[in-house]
């Protein structure tokens, strides 16, 4: 058996479902032409956003939960943190009733591994809870575009649509408009409040799910703070006595210091991503956080001096040997780095910050000594870093339009019972599901056994999540060294002019910058150099690069900055 801290309320993000910019582009390319008919007619527009005073009157009202106290409070955008142990005893009830009305529902949704058999106990467990005969059509992750875009161009829509952000390439936004219910009329406002749990969702996750002018998706929210972290080997680290830099030439330093390719041992991974964070580039999250003000004229992350540097700075890394082999044939991005990472290959990399509790428990059995430590991200003079804020959520439920009030008041009664805070019976069941069939606590550390390893993943989690929660009760000192990180660095992360906003660009211009992660990988690999990218930049200016510009700037004026 194999501990399962709480992980669920991370928050799913693109890179720890392993899903990847190809990913992406096979939505574009694939969806598009399946796409081509299809969107509906409800009036709402088919572009742009909804913000300010618009999206206040759709917005639900926030009520924060107070069925638990966290051990580390929110602070600066990042998660809550919960460190102790699990008491079964002492688990409160977030759901005093059951809101279900017995009816049957339908859920699509991006499912990694192999599906459990439908009528398992966990789903009977959750649907008795509940009160509603929920019917889940698990579809692969890795080739989920395909599936939903086939399934939105088609007449035949399940009830509930599970939509990753890293999916809505292409029509896809076109087709949630078209094809999803307005939850408007029961959640907007005071309305929420029969649904406790989803009130104290935080409001910049829900106005994200505002689509074509209607509040459409049911959200799972995650921290703004920037998820990628630069891990490195404390371990190793304290033993070689090794000093965290906190420059970018102190990171250069440090890496031919470390490095000796006799010994099979380099100092990092690829670590562009981190490059990004240091040099102070936009978020690349989602093409909208790409575009921000600066010095009063809109830029795209690519046309500025920080995101060259932070190219150049990662090119040289490679150019001086100090970069895995790996990395140097690309497998950094494609395959998972861990291994070699825990093997002391090299002692550096970067990683969503859910794989910070995942690496310790995976080495904690057979390598007691190993432990994994995440740097603060420096500015790359040695200054205060420069961050920009992510999304506050990036997976989202749709209800299909044609459902009738009761099918979507049940829908609503799921997404109430898997928002419950942590430390609810609620959440436990949701995220571990029932206690001796599928889990055991011992010192207080919930542990899933083989059937709750098979039957209770990747599902009720998908339709709606509490507010951003770290709880490592095995591991306490990495859940609060997690939400602290995240204070630290939340304290330099800014939002750029279209944070939280839900931004549906023109369809002629949303493959504009598909090539560019390709070309950083060539360019930082030593395959390409950075003039290839300032004409990658220049051209795409000329086919639309500009006109998107103007149009962002329109969607600016008409909706005001929400840069902080």
């Amino acid at each position: 058996m194999t501990p399962n801290a709480a992980s669920a309320s991370f928050g799913p993000s693109r890179r720890s479902f392993l899903a990847s910019t190809a990913v992406v582009t096979a939505a574009v390319a694939g969806g598009t032409p399946l796409l081509a008919a299809c969107g509906g007619s409800d009036g709402g527009s088919r572009e742009g956003t909804t913000a300010g005073k618009k999206a206040e009157k759709l917005l639900p009202a926030y009520v924060a939960g107070n069925v638990v106290t966290p051990d580390v409070a929110s602070k600066n955008g990042s998660a809550v943190g919960f460190t102790r142990g699990v008491d079964l005893a002492e688990l409160k009830t977030s759901v005093p009733k059951r809101l279900g009305r017995g009816g049957r529902v339908t859920v699509m949704s991006p499912f990694w591994g192999s599906p459990p058999k439908s009528g398992n106990a966990y789903y009977r467990a959750m649907n008795d809870l509940i009160g509603v005969d929920v019917r889940w059509q698990n579809q692969d992750g890795n080739t989920y575009d395909q599936k939903l875009g086939a399934v939105l161009a088609s007449s035949d829509v399940p009830d509930v649509v599970v939509v990753p952000g890293w999916n809505m390439g292409g029509r896809i936004p076109s087709a949630i408009i078209g094809k999803f219910a307005d939850l408007g009329p029961y959640l907007s406002g005071d309305e929420v409040k029969e649904y406790p749990n989803l009130a104290a969702i935080p409001t910049d996750a829900w106005r994200r799910s505002l689509f074509g002018g209607k509040l459409r998706g049911l959200p799972m929210p995650s921290s703004y703070v920037p998820n990628i972290v630069p891990f490195y080997r404390k371990d190793v680290f304290d033993e070689e006595g090794y000093e965290v830099p906190r420059s970018a030439d102190e990171f250069m330093a440090l890496a031919k210091e470390i490095t000796n390719a006799r010994a099979k041992r380099w100092a990092c991974g690829d670590m562009k991503w981190t490059a990004f964070n240091v040099f102070g580039v936009m978020s690349g999250s989602e093409k909208a956080l790409g575009w921000n003000l600066v010095d009063g004229r809109l830029l795209y992350r690519a046309e500025t001096e920080e995101y060259l540097e932070a190219l150049e700075w990662t090119r040289k890394l490679f150019a001086a040997g100090v970069v895995h082999p790996d990395a140097r044939l690309g497998k950094s991005q494609a395959t998972d780095p861990s291994a070699k990472f825990a093997a002391g290959e090299f002692l550096i990399y970067n990683n969503d910050i859910s794989s910070w509790w995942g690496q310790q428990a995976a080495q904690a059995a057979h390598n007691p000594d190993f432990r994994i430590w995440g740097m603060d991200i420096f500015g790359h003079d040695g200054g205060d870093p420069a961050l920009f804020a992510t999304n506050p959520a990036n997976i989202f439920a749709f209800v299909n339009k044609d459902a009738s009030e009761a099918v979507v008041r049940d829908v609503l009664a799921v997404a109430n019972v898997t928002a419950a805070p942590y430390g609810t019976k609620e959440y436990m069941l949701t995220n571990y599901g029932v206690e001796g069939t599928h889990y055991t606590v011992k010192d207080g550390v919930p542990t899933k056994n083989d059937k709750g390893n098979i039957e209770v993943v990747n599902a009720y989690v998908m339709v709606a999540g509490p507010a951003p929660t770290i709880a490592r009760p095995d591991f306490p000192e990495i859940g609060e060294g997690a939400v602290r990180w995240q204070q630290r660095m939340g304290a330099f992360t800014r939002k750029t002019a279209f944070y939280g906003m839900q931004v549906t660009e023109p369809a002629r211009h949303t493959n504009l910058s598909n090539n560019f992660e390709q070309l950083e990988d060539d360019i930082i690999r030593g395959r390409k150099k950075v003039a290839d990218m300032q004409q990658a930049v220049s051209d795409w200016r000329s086919r639309g690069g500009d006109r998107l510009r103007d149009w962002y700037k329109k969607l600016l004026d008409e909706n005001g900055s929400a840069a902080g």
